[in-house]
């Protein structure tokens, strides 16, 4: 009898666990992260994201065939893929170090027919023979300025190259990517800059960085030069101009000089240049939210509208009077909803890669043709994500405790109520610069599939509020970013969103930081903290991490943290491992340079010393600043589902690795 009744017992849980989407559907890589259509029209070329490793995939635009995977050897990435003619690309070499962290340049770039014929590196590091001496360099790192999609043969590539220990030059030059021959077409000013060519394709303006100011502490800052007909260089505005400083974004065909001007409060303005004067001629600002991004004519690079995102994107047109605004209108109008811009298109313009996404749709390719006046639906970028089946994202804003507007967003399990969920909350990385957008997400969908609401919180020092908002983070980890998480939480409990009794916290890097601070701060607030390779020791990151190998990297941790030791204990959580109480999860990345797993070592012992040992530990072999292989993942997800489950429940009432494994592979 008691063998019938397990068996039943069996059964049930498998049917639970087959009603659930497998964790794999939200921790696999996308079908693409990037696309670009040649200039003739004939080959669509992928960026392909296959965890450790992005490779370039050609498809022919006909049948979307394949015609041609690119990968590189050693384990490096491709990225940065252009199209140089008809049925020629390159593409530059990367290595990537966790999915919290962005990829460095190797500096090195490759050429490669559709076809995959008549492969090429043109620039390289290290010995190749006698004939290939002019593709290899030294210490200069080459970035894509131009294209020059009517040259079939050359680019225009800026490249950087170190001064002093921390200043680099700039030069712009024209490459052959056949032979690898360079010629100079002119340099920097000064160290530390970034080149802006105009719509001759000549270099014209610099934007120049500083990292500290007149004290000498960490504090970026920019200023702008103009280079004149004689190759002799003027300073256009170096901030002290009104207090603002501009930075030239770019230059569409008809010569419009497209910049921002940033006052250090405010969030910046856009508009443009007058080439003769320098004097800006502000298009448009918000007070509340950056631009982060522009949609830009396919046919002469117009600036047609802006983008904000203090919640969902908002789309302002900025020349209506443009063809091309109607025609992104007419789109847009065809996809209410959701985001839609212009990826890429043909040289004539004629045939344009539109991308379309939503906070429930991953995204999708069109191809419109201008002469049928059609679009044709291309890929999707998560083919297995059924949109109708994902949960729903709302923006919200509240007032923290010193009057502060903190936006943010509220994912709400599908066909929920919306009222008295478990709860995760979700920090975002950074502090300062990262933040949390409106957009699929496949953490926030995973736990909203299994009955959690997630709340991501756009605290001060998120990035895309102005210069003003990001450096409040300094010096305010554990006090002001930390007060905007638990007054964040409880809005949501004041809102009938959250149920008091049932939150937990989970975030990477530093929302693994705050996982662990946040429940030290308000120890009755949280039911359960999930630290994610985080950093949790301030001395460990002065001296392990990679931020902490630079001159400019201890200028900025000596800001955030603190100068003085005392200073970085009170903002570190190992400090306070007897205050948190709650039951504790860690993970971290064996390999991970920007917070080693150190940190998660010496947090699993404080706590285990405090009378509160972790109820479990990862440290994945091979893995960095955020996990990539595929297993690793729906290992970290399944264990981290069962752990929300065992103290605040959700769909899988149970919590145990069990029923979350038969789920990740049910069907």
């Amino acid at each position: 009898m008691k063998t019938a009744i397990a068996m039943i017992g069996l059964l049930a849980a498998s049917s639970h666990a087959a009603e659930l989407p497998p964790v794999e559907d939200f921790v696999r890589q996308p079908v693409y992260s990037s696309a670009r259509i040649s200039p003739g029209g004939d080959y669509l070329a992928l960026l392909v994201d296959r965890g450790e490793q992005d490779v370039v995939t050609v498809l022919r635009m006909s049948d979307l065939s394949v015609m041609k995977i690119n990968q590189l050897p050693d384990n490096k990435s491709a990225a940065g893929i252009r199209w140089i003619g008809d049925d020629r690309l390159v593409f530059t070499a990367i290595r990537k170090f966790g999915g919290f962290a962005a990829p460095f340049g190797t500096g090195e770039w490759f050429a490669v027919n559709a076809d995959g014929t008549k492969p090429e590196a043109f620039i390289f590091y290290g010995s190749r023979g006698v004939t290939e001496q002019r593709k290899t360099v030294g210490n200069q790192s080459f970035s894509m300025l131009d294209p020059l999609i009517d040259d079939p043969r050359n680019v225009l590539m800026q490249a950087s190259y170190p001064r002093s220990n921390e200043g680099a030059g700039t030069e712009v030059f024209m490459v052959d990517t056949v032979s690898g021959s360079r010629k100079s077409l002119g340099r920097a000013p000064r160290e530390n800059c970034g080149l802006v060519l105009d719509e001759k394709k000549e270099v014209r303006y610099a934007v120049c960085y500083d990292q500290t100011d007149d004290q000498g502490r960490y504090d970026p800052s920019s200023e702008l030069h103009r280079r004149n007909d004689d190759g002799s260089w003027s300073l256009v505005n170096n901030g002290e101009r009104g207090g603002k400083q501009l930075r030239v974004m770019g230059t569409d065909k008809s010569g419009t000089i497209y910049a921002m001007a940033d006052d250090g409060k405010a969030p910046p303005a856009f508009g443009t240049l007058d080439a003769s004067t320098g004097e800006f001629r502000q298009v448009f600002k918000d007070e509340v939210s950056e631009v982060s991004n522009w949609i830009s004519s396919p046919t002469d690079e117009t600036v047609l509208a802006v983008v904000t995102e203090a919640g969902a994107p908002r789309v302002t047109l900025v020349n209506e009077e443009h063809p091309d605004a109607q025609l992104y209108a007419s789109l847009a109008g065809a996809f209410p909803g959701q985001m839609v811009n212009f990826s890429s298109a043909t040289r004539d313009g004629k045939q344009i890669i539109v991308s379309v996404y939503s906070d429930k749709n991953p995204g999708e390719l069109y191809l419109f043709d201008r002469t049928s006046g059609k679009a044709r639906f291309l890929l999707k970028s998560r083919d297995w994500i059924d949109p109708s089946q994902s949960a729903s994202i709302r923006p919200f804003n509240f007032k923290s405790r010193d009057g502060l507007t903190i936006h943010g967003y509220l994912t709400l399990p599908k066909d929920s109520a919306g009222k008295k969920l478990p709860m995760i909350v979700m920090p975002h990385g950074g502090p300062m610069g990262p933040r949390d957008n409106w957009g699929y997400n496949g953490e926030t969908q995973l736990f909203a599939s299994r009955g959690y609401a997630v709340l991501q919180i756009n605290f001060r020092g998120s990035g895309g509020f102005g210069k003003a908002f990001q450096d409040m983070a300094y010096g305010q980890w554990h006090t002001g970013i930390m007060n905007d998480i638990i007054d964040g939480t409880n809005w949501a409990i004041q809102d009938g969103v959250a149920d008091a009794n049932r939150i937990c916290i989970y975030g990477g890097s530093f929302g693994g930081y705050a996982s662990l601070m946040a429940p030290a701060r308000a120890p009755d607030l949280f039911s359960c903290a999930f630290g994610y390779v985080g950093m949790y020791d301030a001395q460990i990151q002065m001296k392990l991490s990679d931020t902490s190998k630079s001159d400019g990297g201890m200028r900025y941790l000596s800001r955030a943290f603190g100068a003085t030791r005392a200073e970085q204990d009170a903002m570190s959580p190992i400090t306070y491992a007897d205050r948190i109480k709650v039951p504790v999860m860690l993970a971290a990345g064996a390999r991970d340079p920007r917070c080693p797993p150190e940190h998660t070592e010496a947090m699993f012992a404080a706590l285990e010393k405090a009378g509160n040992k972790p109820e479990d530990m990862i440290i994945a072999s091979g893995e960095m600043h955020g996990f990539y292989k595929l297993e690793n993942n729906v290992d970290l997800y399944t264990r981290m589902l069962a752990f929300f489950g065992r103290h605040i429940g959700g769909s899988v009432e149970v919590g145990d690795v069990e029923t979350e494994r038969q789920a990740s592979t049910a069907n």
